[in-house]
């Protein structure tokens, strides 16, 4: 199995899309030509994992996060970190967590993430918690607010916990 992770590029956007498309997934070319024109102006990094030659996941690390408390304190944010699911359980996320985070370490020594708070996110959650993220302590946020309790909202996508972790030279 060779797992090789480099930057996206002009080929990537039509392939990713049909991937995640095959799956079921609505991914648009679109968005990924976005990903690389940003990447481009020095915005976001786009990692992409190939399996044997084979697309198989990608994670963004944005340099100016749009939650409000990264934004403040300058943390980088892992986004929109996404493997096919018929390439999940072979370690392939978490090679490409390992080199976002080699990537954020370059500037800092913390990164950021956002995790949905619904069952469909339990792998990330747990994920997440293996790798040493923990919650940021500001509670949940969605679209540009921090729920407050007793405030009533749709559990979707757009509800998400953002967690840090403090990064070591050596990991």
């Amino acid at each position: 199995m060779s797992v090789h992770i480099r930057l996206l590029n002009e080929s990537d956007p039509v392939i990713i899309s049909k991937a995640f498309q095959e799956q079921g997934w609505g991914r648009f070319a679109e968005q990924y030509l976005h990903y690389l024109a940003e990447q481009r102006n020095g915005e976001r990094v786009t990692l992409v994992a190939e399996l044997n030659g084979e697309f198989a996941g990608y994670v963004n690390v944005l340099w100016y996060s749009g939650y409000p408390s990264f934004r403040e304190q300058a943390i980088p944010e892992i986004n929109d970190f996404n493997v096919l699911m018929k390439f999940q359980r072979q370690g392939i996320g978490s090679r490409l967590m390992d080199r976002a985070e080699e990537v954020i370490l370059e500037r800092t020594d913390v990164a950021g993430i956002g995790v949905g708070v619904f069952s469909d996110y339990g792998k990330a959650q747990v994920l997440y918690a293996h790798r040493g993220y923990i919650p940021d302590g500001h509670g949940v946020h969605k679209h540009d607010h921090y729920i407050q309790p007793g405030e009533e909202t749709i559990m979707d996508d757009d509800v998400v916990l953002y967690l840090t972790k403090k990064l070591k030279a050596t990991q």
